[in-house]
């Protein structure tokens, strides 16, 4: 038995939560973050309040990113061609890296902002200001109820949550700044909280550049390692090594693995279950559904290219 190829592409892989349910959640969501933006700008100059201003360019990219994120989303969904043999899940991922880019430049410009209130002070009508901010806090809870259900395992989706929960948290700020220069008229507090704005900003654009990056640069998705892919294949009957094993994620919920799987030398036939059984393994350990796996008789010779990845034997 000489080598040969085995190639299983299932497509998307485990996609928890169905396109088009995805897509109305986003198209919902867009329009609520919109309403927000709107209100938050308009209450922001008219109560002179930073905090309140701080977080409404914090909504703002946050329906970009809810824009970005549904049109990536809707790409994700087209078929592959000739040109893009994988699809373009790829494209949910950059829409992630984009908006934690612009998410950082945003937090810096929002320090910058704070530092000259500090040094020229000016006045902040509190009452509107809390008006404002409640009911962005009303509306940017029902946000992260429509998004909640999603599976965290989607960066484009889970990202865009995490960013309604900081505007939740963002506007909490708000209210308390409200509240205390209404009571004081400390007005030294509103730059402090856009400050926390910015910080919270920051955590998450970092958190989503992050995984994003980990992804494009081909990194092993979640907490996997390639030593405990490569130990569960060893596990299946007939298996007895596995060696340039590479493992990605072309996208949200979409794992990709290669491999080449030495086997005992047997009958072309009987080839087929292990095949089914290192499919059935990875699927429910790992959540891998695209797999291209080439058997083996025997281990490839030393100074071969295909040795160069450190080989796991089995036990």
């Amino acid at each position: 038995m000489d080598s040969h190829n085995h190639n299983q592409d299932h497509g998307h892989g485990h996609d928890h939560v169905p396109g088009d349910i995805k897509g109305r959640r986003f198209v919902l969501s867009i329009a609520l973050t919109g309403l927000i933006f709107v209100a938050e700008v308009v209450g922001g100059l008219l109560t002179g309040s930073l905090a309140l201003l701080s977080d409404a360019a914090h909504v703002f990219l946050d329906a970009l990113a809810l824009g970005l994120s549904y049109g990536a989303l809707r790409l994700a969904a087209l078929p592959p061609n000739e040109r893009h043999t994988y699809g373009y899940h790829r494209l949910q991922v950059v829409a992630a890296l984009i908006n934690g880019a612009t998410l950082l430049l945003v937090s810096v410009e929002i320090f910058r902002e704070a530092w000259e209130r500090f040094a020229n002070p000016s006045p902040v009508l509190a009452g509107p200001m809390l008006i404002v901010a409640v009911v962005g806090l009303v509306v940017n809870l029902v946000v992260a109820l429509v998004l909640g259900g999603h599976d965290h395992r989607d960066l484009n989706v889970h990202s865009a949550f995490l960013h309604v929960v900081g505007d939740a948290l963002a506007s909490v700020g708000v209210i308390v700044a409200g509240v205390i220069i209404l009571f004081t008229g400390w007005t030294w507090v509103d730059p402090i909280v856009g400050m926390l704005i910015a910080v919270i900003i920051l955590i998450n654009s970092g958190r989503v550049l992050r995984r994003s990056l980990h992804i494009l640069v081909e990194g092993m998705p979640g907490d996997m390692t390639a030593s405990a892919v490569a130990e569960t294949m060893n596990e299946v009957a007939g298996v007895t090594k596995v060696h340039d094993l590479h493992v990605w994620t072309l996208g949200p919920g979409y794992i990709a693995l290669s491999a080449h799987v030495v086997l005992d030398d047997q009958a072309l036939s009987q080839t087929e279950e292990i095949m089914d059984e290192l499919k059935t393994v990875l699927s429910e350990e790992f959540d891998i559904e695209h797999t291209t796996i080439q058997f083996e008789c025997s281990a490839c010779t030393p100074g071969d290219f295909l040795c160069r990845i450190d080989e796991v034997p089995a036990d």
